[in-house]
């Protein structure tokens, strides 16, 4: 009989020996495993591309000023509301905007180079629509035409270099998982363009 519950022991402690050891393995192999991001996360992209058609702010150099841009925009952090897709980005680009006249007359003109840098908070509340906020700095060149001899006296350029504040907010209607439409209202400029995520 103690043979018998010997054999009955060993067998017990051998079948809970294989349990712990299952157990302790499961928790180890999913610390080791990375868990994929979910494929229809639409806040979870490493670059986003938008070039754009600009318009500047009337009261940089006489009147409203046209021209074109791109930014680039990486998410840094992503996911601060945690129940919405959301993230926080730098975006950084360029603009050349031409501007025709200057404040004195008609037959003088500027071209301005703009280069923001801002941080955009980027929210995703439905599945085609995104909207972002932005604020930052954006330093200025401005290249200007000669004054005209029908402008007077008074026609002389305003300050061709400097940094100024900007902000913005924005919003994107999105056409498939890596592209939008874009549009951007703020200061210095108003954005119209493409996204490609």
């Amino acid at each position: 009989m103690n043979h018998h519950l010997f054999h009955s022991i060993r067998r017990f402690a051998a079948g809970g020996l294989s349990v712990a050891a299952l157990f302790a393995a499961m928790p180890a192999r999913a610390e080791g495993e990375t868990p994929a991001p979910p494929r229809d996360e639409p806040s979870l992209y490493p670059i986003e591309i938008e070039p754009h058609f600009s318009f500047g702010a009337e009261n940089v150099y006489g009147a409203t000023g046209f021209g074109a841009g791109l930014r680039l925009s990486i998410p840094v952090i992503p996911s601060l509301l945690r129940t919405i897709p959301d993230n926080l980005a730098i975006t950084f680009g360029g603009d050349v905007i031409h501007y025709d006249n200057c404040y004195f007359g008609n037959d003088c003109g500027a071209n301005y180079l703009m280069l923001p840098v801002a941080a955009q908070w980027n929210v995703f509340v439905a599945r085609r629509v995104s909207v972002f906020g932005e604020a930052g700095v954006f330093v200025y060149k401005g290249f200007f035409d000669g004054c005209g001899p029908n402008d007077g006296p008074g026609c002389s350029p305003p300050s061709d270099f400097g940094v100024l504040p900007t902000l913005a907010v924005g919003a994107r209607i999105h056409m498939g998982d890596n592209a939008s439409f874009t549009a951007r209202i703020g200061y210095p400029t108003i954005t119209f363009g493409v996204s490609f995520l």
